[in-house]
Order: C-alpha cells, then sequence, then structure tokens
C-alpha cells in the first residue's frame, strides 16, 4: 500500500461498496413504468423468444460482463474464500466501467468442485455478454477455463492467467525490437508455474519462443520429474538444470510470477548481454530496478509497480479485450485475438504521448525506448487501439455474430465516444 494512504482512509473509501446500478431509461411517469415493467415488457420478451440474439438488441447483455470467482486465489492474498474476496471483485467491476465503459456485476460463488463451479458459471450465461473468472486457483483454473469456453457460446477469460502474459507480451514485442534479439534464439526463464506463468509462456510460444525454462517451487521443470500436473508438463525440457541460479545463466528474459528478493544480483550479472526482466511480485519484486542496474547497465526492466518504469498493470487487457469482444458479440476470446491486444499495445507505445498521460504520472517524459515498452493505463487511446484490434480479430476469425465490421468506422465511434478527435481513424 502506497505510504501516502491509510488503512483507515480504504476502509471508508469501501464503506457501502464500490458499485451500484444506474437506471439508463426514463422512469418518472406511469406510462414509464408500463414501458419499463409490465405490460409493456412482455414485447421484447417475446422477440427474444422468437430471437435469442435479439437479447442484444432489448437488454444490457450486449454491455455486461460477470466477474466470477470463488476466492481460492486472490492476488497478494491467496485463498481468503469467496465472501472476503468480494471487494476486490467490485474492484475489477470498477475498472471495467472506468477504462472502457463495460457495465460488470461481481459474483462470488461458494464452490470450490470445479464441476459444480462449471455448473454454476454455465447456468448464468443467459444473463451475460461475458464471463471474466478471476482469482481461482491453479490447476482447476485452467480445467474450468477450458471446460466453460467449449461449453458457452460467450467470451469467457481468466484474466489472472490471460492479463499478464497479453501484457508482458506487448513489452516482450518492444524489447526485441530495442535489443535486436531474436526470439526463436533466446532463453526465457519464467519463474512461477501457475495460472500466469503457463499462460505466459504458452504466449512466448506463440510469438516463436523456442527455449523456455520454468521454474516451480521444487526447481526447473524437466522431464525426469514425474511430479507434474499435465499443464506443468507441457513446459518440462531435457535439461541438466535444477536450479533457478542454474537456469539464469546465460538467460536472454527472465518473468518473475513469484515473491520478494528472489532474484539475486549475481544471478541477474549471469545473464546474457541486453537482458530483459520482468519482475512481477507485489508489492515487492524479486529484484528492484536499482538492485539489477548497480549490476550492469543494459537491463530492460518492468514489474508491476506504478512508481517505476514499465509497469505490468492488467488493468491494460482486460477491460478493452471485453470491450472489442462484447461489440462484435463474440462467442469466444481467441488466441489470436489475446495476440490482436498485444500488438496494439506494443504499437501504440510508439506513438507520442499526450500531454494529460504525462500529467497524470507526475510530468515524466515518456516516449518509446527501454523505460517505455508498455503505455500507461490513464492513456484514452488504449480503447481505440486495443479494442478495434481485437474486435477486428474476432471478425477475422470467425467468432464474430456482426454480419460485418467496419474497423474504421469502429474507432471513430470509440473515439465519439470518449470526446477525442481522430485526424485518421484508420490508424
Amino acid at each position: 500500500m502506497p505510504h501516502s494512504i491509510t488503512k483507515e482512509e480504504v476502509l471508508r473509501y469501501h464503506e457501502g461498496g464500490k458499485i451500484g446500478i444506474e437506471i439508463t431509461k426514463p422512469c418518472d411517469t406511469a406510462r414509464d413504468l408500463s414501458m419499463a415493467y409490465t405490460p409493456g415488457v412482455a414485447e421484447p420478451c417475446l422477440e427474444i423468444e422468437r430471437d435469442p440474439s435479439k437479447a442484444y438488441s432489448y437488454t444490457n447483455r450486449a454491455n455486461l460482463v460477470a466477474v466470477i470467482t470463488n476466492g481460492t486465489a486472490v492476488l497478494g492474498l491467496g485463498d481468503i474464500g469467496a465472501l472476503a474476496s468480494k471487494p476486490v471483485m467490485e474492484g475489477k467491476s470498477v475498472l471495467f466501467k472506468k477504462f472502457a465503459g463495460v457495465d460488470a456485476f461481481d459474483i462470488e460463488i461458494d464452490e470450490r468442485d470445479p464441476e459444480k463451479f462449471i455448473a454454476v458459471c454455465k447456468a448464468l450465461e443467459p444473463t451475460f455478454g461475458g464471463i471474466n473468472l478471476e482469482d481461482i486457483k491453479a490447476p482447476e483454473c485452467f480445467e474450468i477455463e477450458e471446460r466453460l469456453k467449449k461449453e458457452t457460446a460467450i467470451p469467457v477469460m481468466h484474466d489472472d492467467q490471460h492479463g499478464t502474459a497479453i501484457i508482458t507480451t506487448a513489452g516482450l514485442i518492444n524489447a526485441l525490437e530495442l535489443t535486436g534479439k531474436d526470439i526463436a534464439k533466446m532463453k526465457i526463464v519464467v519463474i512461477g508455474a501457475g495460472a500466469a506463468g503457463i499462460a505466459c509462456a504458452r504466449m512466448y510460444r506463440l510469438l516463436g519462443a523456442k527455449r523456455i525454462v520454468m521454474i516451480d517451487s521444487k526447481g526447473v521443470v524437466h522431464t525426469e520429474r514425474d511430479d507434474l500436473n499435465r499443464y506443468k508438463a507441457e513446459f518440462a525440457i531435457d535439461t541438466d538444470e535444477r536450479t533457478l541460479e542454474e537456469a539464469m545463466r546465460g538467460a536472454d528474459m527472465v518473468l518473475g510470477l513469484s515473491k520478494a528478493g528472489l532474484l539475486s544480483r549475481d544471478m541477474v550479472a549471469s545473464m546474457a548481454p541486453d537482458p530483459i526482466i520482468f519482475a512481477l511480485a507485489n508489492p515487492v519484486p524479486e529484484i528492484l530496478p536499482e538492485e539489477a542496474a548497480e549490476v550492469r547497465s543494459d537491463v530492460m526492466m518492468g514489474t508491476g509497480r506504478s512508481d517505476y518504469p514499465n509497469q505490468v498493470n492488467n488493468v491494460l487487457g482486460f477491460p478493452f479485450i471485453f470491450r472489442g469482444a462484447l461489440d462484435v458479440r463474440a462467442t469466444a476470446i481467441t488466441e489470436g485475438m489475446k495476440m490482436a491486444a498485444a500488438r496494439a499495445l506494443a504499437d501504440l507505445a510508439k506513438e507520442p504521448v499526450p500531454q494529460y498521460v504525462k500529467d497524470a504520472y507526475g510530468g515524466m517524459d515518456l516516449k518509446f525506448g527501454p523505460d517505455y515498452l508498455i503505455p500507461k493505463p490513464f492513456d484514452k487511446r488504449v480503447l481505440l487501439w486495443e479494442s478495434a484490434a481485437v474486435a477486428r480479430a474476432a471478425y477475422e476469425e470467425g467468432v464474430a455474430q456482426v454480419e460485418s465490421f467496419d474497423y474504421c468506422g469502429y474507432r471513430a465511434k470509440l473515439a465519439a465516444d470518449m470526446g477525442l478527435i481522430m485526424a485518421d481513424p484508420c490508424k
């Protein structure tokens, strides 16, 4: 918690909760009441009964996401249970609305059995245009997401997996450009074999990575181990390396999803030239940027913190991914849509940064380079770039339910909704 914020201030902020419901149509007269409820409401009900797709037209389903958890892996807090996780899920709903205008309801399910949890989520499908799974422990989270993606016709994404993967992939794309490294020849170390670590490794493979060394609590994930679940086994490699220290030697990149202080100065010193370090343990990363800089000057680094360059913040992902998916009535969130999101973020980081964004970060001189690989969350243009890229990818991959998609027109609409003026909406 930032030093300027006290526990008492936080509790006052959360008093009464952080979200509510707003009415979007007039309800001030008897006539309005007849339109909103009985008898008028029968008409859209009958239309939807005849054509289920009309639910997107006559209800809020086209702009409604469920933020669903069982509270078994709450970020930084662990297994605190469904009820105690509610403030976090409310917070997630706040971010959906604030950054992308998406309405979200938090749903905390007191159920640890994956089969029963899946059944509850499936039963909720008629209400929502999408499902954001959140803070569900591994390996159950993989099965839950896989099943729901197969057994529902709305976009489902476990943000703990894919959010970090998308944002770090964006940063990696730009780091590759700046260092001139060939990802196919890189040695990438991933510390943490949970939901986020496995999703990140999968996305790096899609980007072209060939050599990924995964580390869990017992060391290197290698082919001679007999204690691996099927998700970890996907990344088991034939190697003599057994420890983190051994794996770090000659590494071009390390992704930390573990705990504070796990990376030593000696480990950083042993990495390949121009190393890339994403140390994402919060609130204290695996190694602080100033500690890494003491060892060598060629480090390119990101953390999960806002007070250091290159913050990997999932808010750069999920609101905008769902915005694009909802707007084309996507039935799924595909690998192509996630990669489109990552590439859009990488491209945006190369654009000149508006003054209002610099002002939001204390007047920092933000421009593309080692200390600015990833856009800032308060850059309003993220919505235009990322949501449009996701929507276009959904349409091109055949998971959109709209008959046509006008990329330029969609970007212009998003800009107009935000009060932004675009010289070229196609760019």
